[in-house]
């Protein structure tokens, strides 16, 4: 498969070089293809270097490690974070980790980097990057950390949810299932999910939401703002919807301490607006954040922990497993078309064993 210039997949690349004295070479053993993958292919994301091999949702084993590396060996499984920052970089120590040294420098793998979607791949900094899957996990509740969880508790985190609070979560797709789960577990008392799929309200439901808004059923800010006796949410986590989500969550969340979070890619030009009236003609008090979702490996050392311990089952959002590396296409499609039984997909590869 090839679409605009990119090497989507491929089982047939020479092994990557393996960057001394840190880096190690890893093949996959579980993937994910995500909507930003769809959006790349199909064309609606940003400009990517030609004949680049995709991919950044995986589960690998360690093939070789560089010189210095100390906690990794061959033949470790390890859950490969979609976000990949580079904690040399001078950046670091000012808490700018996702955009250290240029713009989304930590979205690398599958983006300036050859990502997951071949026989082997690098990872520049294993000590720094990898994390091991603890006995216990499923791959399938690893591989959703890699991305999904960390996405949605980044939108959750990042909205500063305190115990009692009313949060909405505007979309429920994959990330938003775990904005819910991280809302949840951070304290909300309140939490409205905006979606409409059956398979995806069920999820919903069972991570922590307590309503659930559709909005083919109305203007949202106006069922927010019902539902809240005219007051709105305390945070809204932008998930899902159009290019109108933004100008929706601002009318819809409080004035004075209200929190507006983004996790969502919004493809194409133009922008996505405040609204002067709801924005209170500038002076509303309501914070907005522009989040790309946190990685690296301590982060996600704690999230293996939490599936660990039984706090979270975010596997159960894989309702499509497809066997054998040429079936990324087909997930691919599958995260394109958006069947109404899909919520996530699981490759794996026909030449590894778990």
């Amino acid at each position: 498969m090839k679409e605009r210039g990119l090497a989507v997949i491929t089982d047939s690349a020479p092994e990557p070089e393996l960057q001394e004295p840190y880096g190690a070479i890893l093949t996959p053993v579980a993937m994910a293809p995500c909507t930003s993958d769809v959006n790349t292919v199909y064309g609606t994301g940003s400009k990517k270097p030609d004949d680049l091999i995709l991919g950044h949702e995986c589960v690998a084993r360690v093939v070789r490690v560089g010189k210095k590396v100390r906690d990794f060996a061959p033949g470790d499984l390890v859950a490969v974070p979609a976000i990949t920052p580079d904690w040399r970089n001078p950046e670091i120590q000012e808490g700018n980790d996702r955009h250290a040294g240029r713009p989304f420098s930590g979205n690398a793998l599958g983006r300036s980097i050859p990502g997951v979607f071949a026989e082997y791949f690098a990872v520049e900094d294993a000590d720094t990057t990898l994390a091991k899957v603890p006995e216990g996990v499923s791959l399938q509740d690893a591989l959703m950390c890699v991305d999904m969880v960390t996405t949605g508790f980044t939108g959750a985190e990042a909205a500063e949810i305190r115990f009692g609070d009313t949060v909405v979560v505007m979309g429920i797709g994959p990330v938003g299932l775990m904005a819910v789960q991280g809302a949840a577990l951070l304290g909300a008392a309140r939490i409205l999910a905006v979606g409409t799929r059956p398979v995806c309200v069920k999820l919903a439901k069972e991570f922590g939401a307590t309503e659930i808004l559709d909005y083919k059923k109305g203007d949202l800010a106006k069922q927010v703002l019902e539902k809240t006796g005219g007051t709105g949410a305390d945070a809204v986590i932008i998930c899902g919807g159009n290019d109108e989500a933004m100008h929706q969550a601002i009318e819809m969340v409080r004035y004075g301490i209200g929190r507006v979070v983004n996790v969502k890619h919004y493809p194409g030009e133009g922008d996505i607006g405040i609204p002067k009236f709801s924005g209170g003609r500038g002076m509303a008090g309501k914070t907005v954040k522009l989040e790309l979702c946190r990685g690296g490996r301590v982060r996600m050392e704690r999230i293996l922990r939490m599936v660990q311990y039984g706090r979270i089952c975010p596997g159960k959002m894989i309702t499509h497993q497809l066997s054998g590396f040429d079936r990324i296409a087909d997930g691919l499609e599958l995260m394109r078309q958006k069947p109404a039984d899909l919520v996530k997909v699981m490759v794996t590869p026909d030449w590894r064993q778990v």
